[in-house]
């Protein structure tokens, strides 16, 4: 197993790093939860289509297995408000663990800490990010 986190320092980069990464890694049936500021009002009613919303004093959390419909709409849409953030997801965190790893896209998909656990899925992430070693500090522990 070897963990990664990934911090966006390109703000120009497009979004398609983190669709390949999260379509290679997040599979139909897992269970996820998305957290969002209470104040995100649109993306919270969004995500609860897909699971139950819990509020806390200052995020929602939302929790429920990965359908086909979401994990399309995760890997289709753009943010548009990319006014503070070049954001990959509208989502503040999305986590996803399974038996290929444990991810969390963080900031808006602009930060990724994630534990892979085969060889075959290191060399996948590894390959995928050489792509962009420009656009991002990576640390491997």
């Amino acid at each position: 197993m070897k963990q990664f986190g990934v911090q966006m320092i390109d703000n120009s980069i497009s979004s398609q790093w983190w669709k390949t990464i999260m379509k290679h890694f997040v599979k139909i049936g897992n269970l996820f939860e998305i957290r969002c500021w209470r104040e995100e009002i649109s993306e919270i009613e969004s995500a609860s289509l897909y699971g139950v919303a819990v509020d806390d004093k200052y995020e929602v959390s939302i929790k429920g297995s990965v359908t086909k419909e979401l994990l399309e709409k995760l890997l289709i849409e753009e943010p548009t408000d990319k006014s503070i953030y070049n954001k990959m997801t509208k989502y503040f965190t999305i986590h996803v663990e399974n038996d290929l790893c444990n991810i969390w896209s963080e900031h808006y998909g602009t930060e990724m800490a994630i534990d892979i656990i085969s060889d075959a899925d290191i060399e996948f992430f590894e390959k995928v990010m050489k792509q962009y070693s420009e656009s991002f500090s990576i640390r491997i522990s």
